[in-house]
């Protein structure tokens, strides 16, 4: 599924669906038998290149696989404080919401490490595919565009993507040249909800061929506003409090966090390349909701070199048309304080390179050919390490390749395939629960798409892909109680690699300001690992008890069953008016739809923490430099459930934006005033492991700005 995306003076706004299909059904018949308004939309428009799903760079509306793009003002407007709630509203985009302050993305029912998060296209080196409370160390606040690949993308990531791919794109290596200087400041403050208040900016000079650029953030936050009472009515009534202790009710406790971080870094630049280093910081003391005495105090600081070089064919004798690498080194840390003291330390250090050699055309054929390296250290010390101390090296082969198939291009084929292997060792270093152990895999992938232009108004798109992954070290080796989780987990040393066939088709219509599209899809997993629980409990000291017995946690462990999830995910926008009050003025009607269903094929059994049927519509209005956006979501509620799960209720929500635009002196500033949750809700996310204790935010009013000179 596409999202399709104006230029951000047009208002770049990543809504829609499939009551925009019935809407834009009239006005669809009718704009297609006559000829576009000379001042249609469509004529100022400014294409969008996208990156992550094509090597080659591929325009929005022509890339094969399914690609959500977000930058602008709608990213200024929809930015929260994780990763995962920012992206939440995308079609077929969920979040995996450990309270406000740690969540991940999931795409299409999968989390965890079947989604690669990335920046700039590099990898990130840190905990958070471990446990739900450990945080994205990526800060939205510093992000220009965030692109998402929704459906596997290992072709050209690994394995780790064989759900879907976010890439979180900054500037912090300028690749193109700058002369003079420019930036941004952004300030945002917030009633009710998280009660944050953020900030950040940049700056960025250069003299046309040396470029420099830096920028820092800031956001703090208190202990989230909730509609009522933390735990949901199921649990209360099911496992009342003791007597003299009272729930929690209208805050949820602990939730509060402070995040600061920043860059620097520099280029330089020519006519047909780059090159550049940069040096950011994350810094981030936070709380979850699921331990009310525990603080996690994050620390990440990473180092990037980029570059790359066009126009080559003269240097390489008409073989290679450009080269483009990136290095990246991360530091990773972060510490569990329980009641101001220091129980376990998380440990990540590694480095990751990537290297793409863009080939000259054979016949009419483009394509590239790249490789992949890596290597992590990661360890846990202390009283809640559940997993032992590993060290994972990684390389790869991969190569992309696109054909178009007509001599008009309306018709093309996009082929690759990746190698991956992987070599993973554990050290015990003393501790009674592990034992040094190491396993190594070979992984392949392989795709095939098919996009075809049936008019300059429709396009179908295909995709066909078998992907491996890798059992991660957590899979293989843990043997120890996770808290986030209520459980005491067992990884298996004897896994075997997880592997995928999907197959996903989309339609894709654009004509002026109506768009629609629809993608539909299917994934038959052979060895999916799921934490599966093996009806047993294990007391502090890790010994088999009885389930139930005081101090005692359920026994899980990671095994790997037959498995199934297909869905779909639709979102159009129709033009309702236009010239209503003032000779410019518009209203736009956008909606969107997703549904995902996944089960166990051996037992039937759902697969745990999906989202339910989830529908939206907003309605869009803009007159000049005024803009105005309702929207409602609906979220089904969510009964098909593993045993062990709760189900969740039916909910919706109201949100509000106004915008106001204004230029002085060379500076362009946005003001917004973005209310949500309006009626105040008590919302669970199915998606979330604390769907029981931890509703999402009540009733909540942001103002912000952020002006660009």
């Amino acid at each position: 599924m596409f999202l399709i995306l104006q230029h951000p003076t047009l208002r770049r706004t990543p809504l829609a669906a499939i009551a925009a299909l019935i809407a834009s059904t009239g006005a669809i018949a009718q704009t297609a038998a006559e000829p576009a308004p000379a001042a249609t939309p469509a004529a100022t428009t400014l294409k969008e290149v996208v990156v992550t799903a094509n090597p080659l760079g591929s325009e929005l509306n022509d890339m094969v696989a399914p690609v959500s793009s977000l930058g602008g003002d709608a990213l200024s407007l929809r930015q929260n404080s994780t990763l995962g709630e920012t992206l939440d509203k995308l079609p077929g985009v969920s979040s995996s919401y450990f309270g406000p302050n740690a969540s991940r993305p999931v795409i299409r029912g999968l989390d965890g490490d079947r989604i690669k998060i990335l920046q700039n296209g590099g990898s990130t080196v840190d905990a958070s595919s471990l446990s739900y409370d450990h945080a994205v160390p990526v800060d939205p606040l510093v992000a220009e565009r965030i692109e998402v690949v929704r459906g596997p993308a290992a072709l050209m990531y690994g394995g780790s993507a064989i759900g879907g791919v976010v890439n979180v794109i900054d500037n912090r290596i300028p690749k193109e040249p700058i002369e003079g200087i420019g930036g941004a400041v952004d300030a945002s403050a917030t009633a009710g909800g998280d009660e944050a208040r953020g900030t950040s900016g940049l700056i960025e000079a250069g003299n046309g061929q040396f470029a420099i650029h830096a920028d820092a953030f800031a956001r703090k936050s208190s202990d989230l506003h909730i509609p009522g009472f933390a735990r949901s009515d199921r649990l209360r009534a099911s496992q009342p409090l003791p007597e003299g202790v009272t729930e929690a009710n209208g805050r949820l406790p602990n939730t509060s966090a402070q995040q600061d971080g920043g860059s620097l870094g520099g280029s330089y630049t020519w006519a047909d390349g780059f090159v550049g280093a940069n040096y950011s910081a994350y810094r981030n003391e936070y709380g979850t909701p699921a331990e009310d005495n525990v603080r996690l105090k994050m620390r990440q600081d990473r180092f990037a070199l980029e570059g790359e070089a066009r126009d080559l064919n003269g240097n390489t004798a008409g073989w290679i048309e450009s080269v483009k690498g990136k290095f990246s080194y991360t530091d990773y840390e972060h510490k569990e304080i329980d009641s101001g003291q220091t129980g376990t330390i998380f440990k990540n250090e590694g480095w990751d390179a990537r290297f793409e050699a863009r080939h000259a055309k054979i016949g009419n054929m483009s394509g590239v050919i790249g490789t992949q390296f890596g290597h992590t250290a990661f360890s846990a010390l202390g009283e809640e390490a559940f997993v032992p101390s590993t060290d994972t090296d990684n390389a790869a082969l991969f190569v992309f390749e696109e054909l178009p198939l007509v001599s008009s291009g309306d018709l093309k084929l996009n082929l690759g395939g990746r190698l991956d292997h992987s070599s993973i060792k554990a050290s015990a270093n003393g501790n009674d629960r592990f034992s040094d152990a190491s396993r190594s895999f070979n992984a392949t992938s392989a795709s095939a798409g098919l996009l075809y232009k049936l008019n300059p108004l429709w396009s179908l798109t295909s995709n066909l892909s078998y992907t491996e992954r890798a059992p991660t070290f957590y899979e293989l080796y843990a043997n120890g109680p996770h808290v986030a989780t209520g459980a005491w987990e067992l990884g298996d040393p004897n896994a075997n690699k997880e592997r995928a066939t999907s197959l996903d088709l989309g339609a894709r219509y654009k004509y002026g300001p109506h768009s629609a599209s629809l993608s539909g899809y299917y994934s038959r997993f052979a060895n999916y690992l799921a934490l599966m629980a093996t009806g047993r409990a294990r007391d502090d000291a890790g010994d088999v008890v009885a389930p139930g017995s005081v101090g005692s946690l359920p026994e899980f462990q990671y095994l790997g069953v037959p498995a199934t999830l297909w869905g779909f995910e639709a979102e159009g926008k129709t033009r309702l008016f236009q010239k209503m009050l003032t000779t410019s003025d518009t209203l736009d009607f956008e909606a969107r739809a997703d549904y995902v269903r996944g089960e166990n094929r051996n037992t039937g059994e759902p697969l745990p923490r999906l989202s339910p049927l989830r529908l939206g519509g907003a309605l869009v209005y803009g007159a000049g430099p005024w803009g105005a956006r309702v929207d409602v979501t609906y979220a089904a509620k969510q009964t098909r459930v593993p045993a062990n799960d709760t189900p969740t209720d039916a909910y919706t929500l109201l949100s509000l934006a106004l915008t106001y635009k204004f230029k002085v002196s060379g500076t362009q500033t946005l003001v917004y005033l973005r209310g949500d949750n309006l009626t105040n809700q008590d919302a669970r996310n199915s998606a979330s492991i604390l769907r029981d204790i931890a509703p999402l935010p009540g009733r909540s009013v942001k103002v912000g700005i952020r002006t660009t000179f």
